[in-house]
């Protein structure tokens, strides 16, 4: 392999647009490129390297708790040639995604145990929309919300107001739990779907695999799969900043 390569061989060997070998250096993504006597760009082996680990890391979209904020320090403390903390940062940020993947079985664990019914309240038992938005410690708003995306429809009474059965509140809960876990309303929506269909359907299953008529699929629709992507890329990253902080010290 050469020891030096202009923008559009690099492109080429990245597997990206030149304009993007531009746009990775102007964000420091990677370290600042000398240049010839003609003002053209100079890469090296080291940012053949830091483009592959920003590829890397950016390579699933992981937002929640800040994780992609995490991704893009790594970047660029790559970028700074600051192996040694690169690599703490790293381990933080692998530590935290294991974090999130635990939330995420855990609430899957928690929508299990509520569906075999294990409420506080009797059966005839009604709530006002404020009284369920109170006993869940959540907002009006977040309850309007959730009904306006289709998770759940509250019954009315004569006079027109939403109440609230003790089956209900069980669905909020699911609701909930799955929400403090980053669970997109999407994925969410199509797991209650599948259980109305078929109460044992298997949960995961179903929070975890988009449909295929989905115009957009985010990360939050496939959370688990997500984390499990960017636990395996983050020890994938700690391998690669191990070997440039060999090669390039």
């Amino acid at each position: 392999m050469k020891s030096t390569y202009s923008t559009s061989e690099i492109a080429k060997i990245i597997g990206i647009h030149p304009n993007t070998v531009r746009l990775y250096e102007e964000i420091e993504f990677i370290s600042k490129p000398k240049r010839n006597a003609n003002g053209y760009r100079i890469f090296t082996d080291l940012h053949i390297d830091q483009f592959r680990l920003a590829r890397l890391a950016l390579q699933v979209e992981v937002l929640q708790s800040g994780l992609r904020k995490q991704a893009i320090n790594i970047i660029k403390t790559s970028a700074r040639c600051d192996f040694d903390k690169a690599l703490v940062l790293t381990s933080t940020y692998l530590e935290n995604i294991v974090a999130e993947r635990h939330n995420a079985e855990e609430a899957i664990s928690i929508v299990e145990h509520a569906l075999l019914g294990d409420s506080m309240y009797e059966e005839d038992c009604y709530l006002t929309r404020k009284e369920t938005a109170d006993y869940l410690h959540i907002t009006i708003d977040t309850l309007r919300n959730w009904e306006l995306n289709g998770l759940f429809t509250a019954k009315r009474k004569e006079n027109g107001y939403r109440v609230y059965t003790s089956s209900d509140i069980s669905t909020l809960k699911i609701i909930k739990s799955l929400r403090c876990a980053n669970y997109s309303l999407a994925s969410i929506l199509r797991m209650l779907s599948a259980l109305s269909d078929d109460p044992r359907a298997n949960i995961r299953t179903a929070i975890n695999t988009s449909n295929a008529e989905d115009d957009i699929i985010t990360a939050c629709d496939q959370l688990l799969t997500s984390l499990e992507h960017a636990t395996s890329n983050a020890n994938e990253i700690v391998k690669l900043l191990e070997e440039m902080k060999t090669k390039y010290k």
